[in-house]
């Protein structure tokens, strides 16, 4: 037997405005046990008489609307009268009338989309009545600068990433300023993700964790950031795991970034990038070991990778990477083109890597691997000489020492294949 599609919807919308009203109640009880007293708007059966009115008047004209919006004038007159009560025993809040609003939307719901959408909105209520703590928690802990990072990058992404065109129109550049543009996004949102990862969801984390979440960062930045921390509380093992490991993840960064802009490379890149990324995580567990110090790091300061100038910044790289790439393999040859690899390693080498995986150039897939591992390790030379400088040589010379032969061993290998 078939139930009639009406009987459905008119039982589908019944039980979740029940369920709105019992979850209302509880919201209640647990956050405001002091108010039992004072006057409450709705209770279950009021939920639920609302959700079965924005059904029926819905169903009755469903093209002008005309009985559906006369009744939500009449419930929102109702609930300005209470609302003016509140106001006379300084309250303020409108969470009410904005969970009757959905209730009354449970109606049209049913009737005009399949049946996760009003589920959908059920267990969002059920979600943000019960989550008040953890929202008032997080929104005090998050940098308002960075929520207004993040919408440029959501406009630019979303709003401005499909306007651009998808065809090569600058000269010695083999990709169109969409996928120009889309490599940065990518690339930035990893960036970002680690960013946030060892800001807020890590903030009380020793060194090693540090280097690792870090690494899925900046492995330079983090590099600067532990050599400082070394230089002001002297040597700690820990430091040297943390600079390490920061490294060995280097390597699977890097591996992902291939995966997804040229597979053919990630495939020929995998096996040294995880063999060098594993030893470097045996490199830094040996420091780990031998550490008998309990320190964190209470702030990793550095910049929102999210910024709107460091990504049009990242996208200039990008293009001249590019095109310094083109032109030196067309007048030097891979003998010129492995130079410049090492000469970008000094630099962040993730344009130049996304030059290598993305451009058309007349390289082969072998030598493409054998320049991103150039780059990597004169890259990891790089970092060396920073964590020297900014943490002493007493402080950080073994993880220089460490990365150094990471490097060292990286364009060894870039070279003989």
């Amino acid at each position: 037997m078939t139930l009639n599609a009406d009987l459905v919807h008119f039982i589908l919308t019944a039980v979740f405005s029940f369920l709105v009203g019992l979850e209302v109640r509880t919201y209640r009880y647990h956050f405001h046990p002091d108010s039992q007293s004072q006057p409450f708007f709705g209770t279950a059966r009021t939920y639920t008489f609302v959700g079965i009115l924005g059904f029926i008047f819905y169903r009755i004209d469903p093209v002008h609307l005309t009985a559906y919006v006369t009744v939500l004038g009449g419930l929102t007159l109702l609930y300005a009268l209470f609302y003016y009560q509140k106001l006379i025993d300084h309250r303020q809040s409108i969470l009410l009338y904005l969970v009757m609003l959905c209730v009354y939307a449970f109606g049209p719901l049913t009737q005009l989309f399949p049946l996760w959408m009003p589920a959908l909105l059920f267990v969002m209520i059920v979600f943000i009545l019960n989550a008040r703590t953890a929202i008032h928690r997080i929104s005090l802990g998050i940098d308002p600068y960075e929520i207004e990072t993040l919408g440029k990058m959501v406009l630019l992404s979303a709003v401005i990433l499909p306007l651009l065109p998808d065809e090569k129109v600058i000269p010695m550049v083999p990709l169109s300023p969409f996928k120009i543009w889309l490599a940065v996004v990518v690339i930035s949102a990893i960036s970002y993700g680690g960013y946030i990862a060892q800001k807020y969801l890590f903030k009380q984390r020793g060194f090693f964790l540090t280097g690792i979440i870090g690494g899925t960062y900046s492995s330079t930045a983090t590099t600067v950031v532990l050599a400082r921390k070394a230089k002001s509380i002297g040597y700690d093992p820990m430091i040297d795991a943390g600079v390490i490991a920061a490294t060995s993840v280097m390597y699977l960064r890097l591996l992902v970034i291939a995966a997804l802009f040229n597979l053919q490379i990630a495939q020929r890149l995998f096996m040294p990038f995880v063999f060098f990324s594993l030893l470097g995580f045996a490199m830094a567990w040996f420091f780990v070991l031998r550490s008998t110090k309990s320190t964190n790091i209470t702030e990793f300061v550095d910049k929102n990778p999210l910024e709107l100038g460091t990504a049009l910044l990242f996208a200039l790289l990008f293009v001249i990477m590019m095109i310094l790439t083109q032109y030196i393999t067309h007048h030097y040859g891979l003998g010129g083109l492995k130079i410049f690899s090492f000469l970008a390693g000094v630099t962040d080498i993730d344009p130049f890597v996304l030059s290598l995986l993305t451009g058309k150039y007349s390289v082969t897939p072998v030598e493409i691997e054998s320049c991103v591992m150039i780059a990597a390790g004169s890259n990891n030379l790089v970092k060396a000489l920073y964590a020297l400088w900014f943490g002493g040589v007493k402080n950080c010379h073994k993880s220089a020492l460490s990365i150094s032969f990471l490097g060292i061993c990286t364009i060894g290998w870039g070279l003989w294949i």
